[in-house]
């Protein structure tokens, strides 16, 4: 059986026309077999809103309402089946009984559960649209399959395990129906809900495709596939048809919002296609990314991230010593802490960070706890308000005349810092945010459109 994985995003199952437009592609690919279905649009920073420590009862009852009226508006579309609004009415209850727990005992395991609840609304009335249009089609509990560790907010996927239970409870649902199931949540070991970082649902999709052999995973979002940078910064931005596997992994690790970072590693890992295309507009096409491509040009795309950390570590015991770095990663390693760029000089270490990192709930990198350690063996010094704006490519470090390009379109800007070299795929600069939109939208103008 040749299967495909497809992905919809909260946009894409925001309401009941929009799930009608997601159940009309899966409807149109017989080898659609596997839906993953994010929660609907909104529902879940209501649900993030709900963690929070600052709520009181009022704000809490005012999202119950609010999660509670975005849900019911598709199940009233549906004409409310019994079996969809009993599903239904047990989740949003469950929402009710953990917001209330959390206000009263803080707990990441509470929270896990209660942000899990929105995709698991959002696959029971998905499915229950799929049979509304004839198929045979059923809500599958993502839980029993995808395992993962006991890290909260931020689970670990266990993949040799992911894939010995999805060939057992999964794959022979496929042969009959079309299974709907959750992006962005698991279990470990103990049975307990976990969620695997915001923006997570890409990853999940990912994740079963390469378990069960898929031949593509696609993923569906509002945006006609990859841009050569965000169209709203540079209006003459346009869709590029192919792009290889190297080239996606830098765009999503650098910005690109289409496509969540960890997506790439699973399809990676077994060589399997990826397309990413609108689910308002499938009829555009989209963007295919792949193992190999016919052209490989060595600008491909300007990608901006904003919200970015620049954390600066000083230490005279680096100088002329060893073991400073090893006891510096260390340190970032038993806080989970995953570092994006890094220059050094004889007596400094800049490294940045970004908020793609934080767990579910929203909450940040950088602990009290990690910068009393780090400040134990060197001054540490946290500038925030930046934004890395990455060339993304072929060849970058073995071309000649890619500094000349770039740099004569920073020259207006202070730039704090510059990685090059370690891949030949990309080319990163950092930049205050405030800039940040300038800065690309000039270094599109000069890299793809001959200004």
């Amino acid at each position: 059986m040749s299967l495909v994985v497809a992905k919809f995003g909260g946009t894409s199952v925001a309401d009941y026309g929009a799930m009608n437009r997601c159940a009309d592609i899966v409807l149109g690919n017989p080898d659609c077999r596997l839906v993953v279905v994010s929660a609907s649009s909104g529902v879940t920073n209501l649900l993030v809103e709900l963690t929070q420590e600052s709520i009181n009862d009022d704000g809490r009852l005012q999202r119950l309402k609010q999660i509670a009226q975005i849900q019911y508006a598709i199940l009233d579309k549906l004409g409310r089946p019994n079996d969809v609004a009993a599903a239904l009415d047990k989740l949003l209850s469950r929402m009710a009984v953990l917001s209330e727990a959390l206000a009263s005992q803080r707990s990441k395991a509470t929270m896990d559960e209660l942000l899990s609840l929105g995709e698991q609304c959002s696959s029971a009335l998905f499915a229950a649209v799929l049979r509304e249009k004839g198929a045979n089609s059923s809500a599958f509990d993502v839980r029993r399959v995808l395992r993962t560790d006991s890290h909260f907010g931020r689970a670990e996927p266990q993949v040799e395990q992911i894939a010995i239970l999805s060939r057992e409870h999964l794959l022979p649902l496929l042969s009959e129906q079309v299974i709907v199931t959750q992006g962005f949540i698991g279990s470990d070991e103990a049975g307990q809900t976990t969620t695997l970082g915001r923006g997570g649902s890409d990853y999940s999709a990912a994740l079963l495709a390469e378990a069960l052999t898929a031949s593509a995973v696609e993923i569906w979002t509002d945006v006609a596939g990859i841009y050569t940078t965000d169209p709203r910064l540079a209006p003459n931005a346009h869709p590029i048809a192919e792009i290889s596997f190297n080239e996606a992994a830098e765009m999503a690790t650098f910005g690109a919002k289409v496509l969540h970072p960890a997506t790439i590693l699973p399809a990676v890992r077994q060589q399997i296609q990826v397309f990413v295309g609108s689910s308002k507009e499938p009829e555009k096409g989209g963007t295919w990314i792949r193992h190999q491509v016919e052209d490989a040009p060595v600008f491909r795309a300007v990608a901006l991230r904003r919200d970015q950390t620049l954390l600066n570590l000083h230490s005279l015991q680096m100088l002329h010593a060893q073991g400073f770095l090893a006891e510096t990663f260390a340190t970032l390693a038993r806080h989970k802490i995953s570092v994006d760029l890094i220059t050094t000089s004889e007596v400094n270490v800049s490294l940045t960070l970004d908020k793609t990192g934080s767990d579910s709930s929203g909450q940040g990198l950088l602990s009290e706890a990690l910068l009393q350690e780090l400040s134990q063996h060197c001054r540490v010094r946290v500038e925030d308000g930046l934004a890395l704006v990455a060339i993304i490519g072929n060849r970058i470090a073995t071309t000649a005349g890619i500094c000349r390009r770039v740099f004569e379109v920073l020259e207006p800007h202070n730039v704090r810092m510059i990685c090059q070299g370690a891949s030949p795929h990309n080319l990163c600069v950092l930049v205050a945010e405030s800039e940040a939109a300038q800065v690309v939208k000039a270094l599109h103008e000069n890299l793809f459109e001959g200004v």
